[in-house]
């Protein structure tokens, strides 16, 4: 199945990849929340829910662009959740970090993961509980790393947090980095950021397959009260406040000291 999945994503990267490269102006809507929603996202869903079909007939399927799918099967124990195109944003303003996101939901959690980068041709994935990259044609087991004296934490383009002041002054000497889509979750689990606080508005399939590939890399998902991200979707389908981290280090004090919804 995996392979098949893999195939899949690939195949709708490219799709994504032709109309990035495309000078032809994109037709764009907003969401209630003043998120922007293009023809890109709705083709790359439509794509995946026909071939999942195929894949897995058994499984049902939540999207970003079809939430009205749960309203109707909110007992569901077992799905797949999907995000077409993570990263709307930078797709539109050309910057290279937008993903496709694919997550196995069972129970209200994340049991595989699966994100391509299409712009890098880079694909991360969970399989056997462990964190695979694979990159022009090779494969690697990956790790998150904790053995850096300035660690080097990401932040959000498009999404400013209150409290993010609070929390580097809390951490002390670091370097920070700014980017877009479920690639920060990536790079902790490779080792390369370690740590991404996120105070401010997500979506469950903003945050489901990367929230795999990081916990089977070794690293930490949680929210600012010490809880797992839930799966199981409230009506909004909002995610609380939370962090990814390579290690329990890096948050211990806003545990200590906030109380963050």
């Amino acid at each position: 199945m995996l392979n098949k999945i893999f195939k899949l994503i690939k195949e709708v990267g490219h799709m994504v990849m032709e109309y990035y490269n495309n000078k032809v102006l994109i037709n764009i809507t907003y969401k209630s929340d003043q998120s922007p929603v293009t023809e890109v996202d709705k083709i790359a869903h439509n794509i995946i829910k026909k071939k999942l079909s195929i894949i897995s007939p058994d499984i049902p399927l939540l999207s970003e662009e079809n939430v009205s799918d749960w309203n109707q099967n909110e007992d569901w124990n077992k799905y797949w959740l999907i995000d077409p195109l993570d990263g709307t944003k930078e797709f539109l303003k050309k910057r290279h970090e937008f993903t496709i996101n694919i997550a196995l939901i069972e129970k209200g959690k994340p049991i595989l993961g699966i994100i391509y980068a299409p712009f890098f041709k880079v694909l991360y994935y969970t399989d056997c509980n462990k964190s695979w990259k694979e990159e022009k044609g090779h494969k690697q087991e990956i790790h998150v790393c904790n053995h850096i004296v300035t660690p080097l934490i990401a932040l959000s383009y498009s999404h400013p947090d209150d409290n993010i002041h609070d929390y580097l002054q809390m951490l002390g000497t670091h370097r920070i980095i700014k980017m877009g889509s479920s690639l920060k979750f990536c790079l902790v689990a490779e080792g390369k950021i370690q740590c991404y606080p996120r105070f401010g508005k997500t979506k469950i399939w903003d945050t489901a397959a990367g929230d795999a590939i990081v916990t089977a890399a070794g690293g930490i998902v949680n929210t600012w009260n010490k809880k797992p991200l839930s799966y199981f979707p409230s009506p909004n389908f909002y995610n609380p406040g939370f962090f990814v981290a390579s290690d329990i280090k890096y948050i211990m004090g806003f545990y200590n000291n906030k109380n963050v919804n």
